[in-house]
């Protein structure tokens, strides 16, 4: 994929331990190593990406995952310029790491206002074996997702629940906005267009 085109820049964002990368390793390579791969920091950014085809056209989704420690926030604006979509993760076992998810909102409408926002509660396989390990309520993460307009996904990169449907509304919803721009360059040229003829018939009458 290397040096492939990227249609749609994908960002994740979200505190240390949140899942994010585990979550970009089962979208790429259907695989998860949190049980056999110690922890490791992500350092600045690591990037991948993936074809999908949606209505028949073949999108390129660019991933980047960005570091979680506070340290490197101001690094991550780097990354997540220009993107079209961010994926804003958060812990559903870890109060701390959903508090800290509107610190990102924040930052995306001060930086990147046209960039759509994603919730992602990770970590659903903990829930499904303790409920009590909830730390996040469903109603918390809907009125959270409805106040910054965000869709909103509970996910396992351990059994892979709902990643591969997340990524595939990005790119859906991605599809889509294109679509309406171009629809709206055309209805603009065919207004200049018609607005010309007007004004010419005008002058030679």
């Amino acid at each position: 994929m290397a040096g492939s085109k990227v249609d749609a820049k994908v960002v994740l964002l979200g505190k240390s331990y949140a899942g994010k990368t585990c979550l970009v390793e089962r979208y790429l390579k259907n695989r998860f190593l949190g049980d056999t791969v110690p922890y490791q920091n992500t350092i600045g950014a690591a990037y991948g990406a993936k074809t999908v085809t949606i209505n028949g056209k073949n999108i390129v989704i660019g991933i980047w995952d960005t570091a979680g420690s506070e340290r490197y926030e101001a690094m991550s604006r780097i990354y997540y310029r220009g993107a079209r979509a961010a994926i804003l993760c958060f812990d559903l076992t870890d109060k701390s790491s959903f508090d800290r998810v509107r610190f990102w909102i924040g930052e995306l409408r001060q930086h990147e206002s046209e960039c759509k926002i994603y919730l992602c509660g990770t970590k659903y396989d903990l829930i499904a074996e303790d409920p009590e390990k909830r730390a996040v309520s469903v109603s918390d993460a809907k009125s959270l997702a409805v106040d910054c307009m965000a869709d909103l996904f509970e996910t396992s990169s351990k059994t892979g629940k709902d990643i591969l449907e997340m990524f595939n509304k990005i790119a859906q919803n991605y599809v889509a906005s294109k679509n309406l721009k171009e629809e709206k360059a055309e209805d603009q040229s065919f207004v200049l267009k018609e607005s010309g003829r007007r004004h010419h018939c005008l002058c030679t009458s």
